[in-house]
């Protein structure tokens, strides 16, 4: 897990600077249009999509992850890319909005503006496809960036800048990285004074999203944040089991556990729970660690994993698949574990292993009570053969996104938007919302004729817009 070169640590100084130099590029980028960025994008796009071996093989080293895990990571990058330049002129370009019986004499339009620099900080556990959610809608949208990717992944983000300048060499500023420590964030999120940045966009912890929140603060800078999950996973008494551990397995070990998104707790109906868990351990049995999935990037990460599983163990819970002895390198082996107490941290809080949690539950209004508790909400999945069952149970979860019979579906559906509320953060990334978080909205009106009875001009009688008004209380108070 190493970077190819030891990259520089950027100061308070150094931001600002690369915030100017965007700027300055990002006004010959708002001026190129939709048209003209769209085929921008588009020609990066397919710059990075011919040097996916080059960003695959750099994620997986920084990482750790397995290459095809990384592949992986640079097609869904893709996705993104492609459908944020394809939709952003339908999506933020001048359209004609409905004036009202009021103002049936005026026209209507809405648009939207670009910000102009977004502050994207990123993650480590994808650092390409995370970024790029706000990186390439932002860009989609008419705005320059100023990119910080995580100290433990700054090759992908050095790589990122430098693929988009040699693919689009006229605006080949546009798009800056920086790198350093945790300070160097908290230095573009405006910790140490203004930068001159017209949103954030965060990804990260709970706790790391307050301090950012509260630098932006200072200076009324918009924030998206996005801070994680622990998300859960329903499963009726009519599931296919076989479906919903081959799921469960999938989306609680893949990536070592180190997904936003991932599966950490699951609440099956009593009368499936015993045969789901058997199920469970069968498939997580045979993954081998380091192949199937890679190491704990964060080294710190270990040690929360063992505090979960110690713990849940000590409340009460039982192990079926390893134990408080298993985690004992970053290369962490499955744990599968039942009967958890629900204040126990392994349920409560983000764990970030290759850890879940498989507890029983009466019925699926209980699963959903569950789920429902925890204080973070970003996305959870629902099994059962009933589509109907499964739609209006997704209705009842607090969860930014849903998938029924199967796991992180809408992580590769781009017009989807993504995020989630309280611990999980707010603000959404992707899809039409994803876009317009990234502009400004501007509205404009055009007269078109002189009203019957003008009501902005001194000039209309006073008897005549008195006539007017209540005419309107008289139709508003019907209908």
């Amino acid at each position: 897990m190493t970077s190819p070169a030891d990259p520089p640590v950027h100061g308070v100084e150094d931001v600002r600077t690369a915030v100017e130099q965007a700027r300055s590029a990002g006004r010959s980028w708002a001026a190129l249009g939709h048209r003209g960025r769209r085929t921008a994008l588009l020609g990066w796009k397919h710059a990075v999509a011919r040097r996916t071996d080059e960003f695959a093989g750099l994620i997986a080293s920084e990482t750790g992850k397995p290459l095809h895990d990384a592949r992986a990571e640079v097609l869904l990058t893709l996705v993104h890319l492609d459908w944020a330049a394809r939709n952003a002129r339908r999506v933020l370009g001048r359209r004609r909005v409905s004036s009202g019986l009021l103002s049936v004499h005026q026209r209507a339009l809405l648009s939207y503006r670009p910000l102009g620099v977004v502050g994207v900080i990123g993650p480590w556990n994808y650092p390409l496809y995370t970024p790029m959610g706000s990186i390439g809608y932002a860009l989609a949208a008419g705005n320059a960036v100023v990119f910080k990717p995580s100290e433990l992944t700054p090759g992908v983000g050095i790589l990122l800048a430098r693929s988009f300048g040699e693919a689009v060499p006229d605006h080949a500023g546009l798009l800056r990285t920086i790198t350093g420590p945790a300070s160097t964030g908290a230095a573009l999120a405006g910790a140490d004074g203004p930068t001159g940045l017209d949103k954030v966009a965060f990804t990260g912890s709970p706790g790391t999203a307050r301090r950012v929140a509260a630098a932006c603060a200072a200076t009324l800078t918009p924030l998206l944040a996005e801070c994680g999950g622990k998300d859960a996973v329903l499963v009726a008494a009519d599931a296919d089991l076989d479906a919903a551990a081959d799921a469960i397995v999938w989306g609680a070990m893949g990536n070592a556990g180190q997904t936003c998104a991932g599966v950490e707790r699951v609440y099956a109906v009593a009368s499936v729970h015993e045969e789901l868990c058997a199920r469970v351990v069968s498939r997580a049995r045979v993954l081998a660690p380091g192949e199937a999935y890679g190491p704990l990037t964060l080294p710190s990460q270990l040690d929360v994993v063992r505090r979960h599983v110690k713990q849940a163990l000590q409340d009460g819970g039982r192990a079926v698949l390893g134990g408080p002895d298993a985690p004992r390198t970053r290369t962490v082996a499955p744990v599968v574990l039942t009967g958890v107490p629900e204040d126990s941290p392994a349920v409560t809080e983000e764990t970030f292993g290759p850890v879940v949690v498989v507890n029983a539950v009466r019925d699926m209004a209980e699963a959903v009570e569950r789920a429902n508790a925890s204080a973070y909400s970003l996305g959870a999945a629902v099994f059962t053969r009933s589509r109907a069952a499964g739609l209006a149970v997704a209705g009842r979860l607090d969860s930014g996104a849903v998938s029924v019979n199967s796991v992180l579906g809408f992580a590769a559906v781009p017009s989807l938007p993504f995020g989630g509320a309280g611990e999980s953060g707010y603000g959404r990334i992707h899809g039409e919302e994803g876009l317009r978080a990234f502009a400004a909205p501007h509205s404009v009106t055009v007269r078109r004729f002189a009203p019957a009875v003008d009501l902005t001009s001194f000039a209309t009688p006073r008897t005549a817009a008195a006539r007017a008004v209540e005419l309107g209380r008289r139709l508003h108070a019907r209908f």
